[in-house]
C-alpha cells in the first residue's frame, strides 16, 4: 500500500524548520545559516556515509510529491503572473507529478525531466488522493514547509518521517510541531542515527 513519507526535513535543535523573513535571497529565512549543510555534499555529487544514504532514501520508490506553496517559491497572495517557475531551474529534481497546495490555483506547469507542477486548492485528504493516483502504486513524498507537514500530521495522514536535527539554535521562525499536542499519541521514534556533521537523523513512524 502506498505510504506518505517525509524525508530530509531539517530542524534546528530548538525545533525550527525555517527562520524569520523568508524571501528570494534567503529561502529559509534569517537565523538558520547552515541548516542544510549536512546535505550539501550530496547535492555536489560528493556525498558519503550516513548523511548521503539518508539523502538518497528520499527518492526511493517515490511516484509523486506534495508541497506547500511556500516551498515552491517566495510569492504570496495572488500570482502577479506565471513567470515564477520554482527554485530549481528548468529541470527540477523530481521527475514526476508535484502537487503544490495553494489558495490561488494556476495552470499546471510541465518542466523538463518529467516534472509537472499542479497548483491545487484542496484539503490534505483530497490532495493526497490525487497524488496517490498519480504515483501509480509508489509512495508519495510530502515536502515542506512546516505548516504543510503540520496539516497532514494533524489529520494522521503521514506514515513516516525522516527528520534531521542540526546543532543550530534559531530562537525564532516556524516550528514543525507547533500546536500538535496529540502527536506523541499517534507516532513513535523508531531510530536515532548520528550523521557526519554533528546532526542526528530521526525516523518517526505512525503507530
Amino acid at each position: 500500500m502506498a505510504r506518505l513519507r517525509v524525508h530530509a526535513f531539517t530542524l534546528t535543535l530548538d525545533g525550527f524548520a525555517a527562520g524569520t523573513d523568508q524571501r528570494v535571497d534567503a529561502p529559509f529565512g534569517d537565523g538558520v545559516d547552515g541548516l542544510h549543510e549536512w546535505m550539501s555534499a550530496s547535492f555536489r555529487g560528493e556525498g558519503a556515509g550516513v548523511d548521503h544514504a539518508e539523502f538518497l532514501a528520499g527518492s526511493e520508490d517515490i511516484g509523486a510529491t506534495i508541497m506547500g506553496r511556500n516551498m515552491f517559491g517566495p510569492i504570496r497572495g495572488e500570482w502577479p503572473d506565471e513567470s515564477w517557475r520554482g527554485w530549481w531551474g528548468e529541470t527540477p529534481p523530481y521527475g514526476h507529478d508535484v502537487f503544490v497546495l495553494t489558495h490561488h490555483p494556476r495552470p499546471s506547469l510541465p518542466m523538463d525531466g518529467g516534472t509537472t507542477f499542479h497548483f491545487v486548492e484542496a484539503t490534505p485528504t483530497e490532495v493526497l488522493a490525487q497524488a496517490t493516483e498519480a504515483a501509480g502504486g509508489a509512495d508519495v513524498r510530502l515536502g515542506g514547509g512546516a505548516s504543510t507537514v503540520r496539516a497532514f500530521l494533524a489529520e494522521g495522514l503521514v506514515d513516516e518521517m525522516h527528520l534531521v536535527i542540526v546543532p543550530i539554535l534559531a530562537g525564532a521562525g516556524e516550528r514543525l510541531f507547533e500546536g500538535l499536542d496529540a502527536l506523541p499519541a499517534g507516532y513513535r521514534v523508531e531510530a536515532l542515527v548520528p550523521g557526519e556533521s554533528g546532526n542526528v537523523h530521526a525516523r518517526v513512524v505512525r503507530r
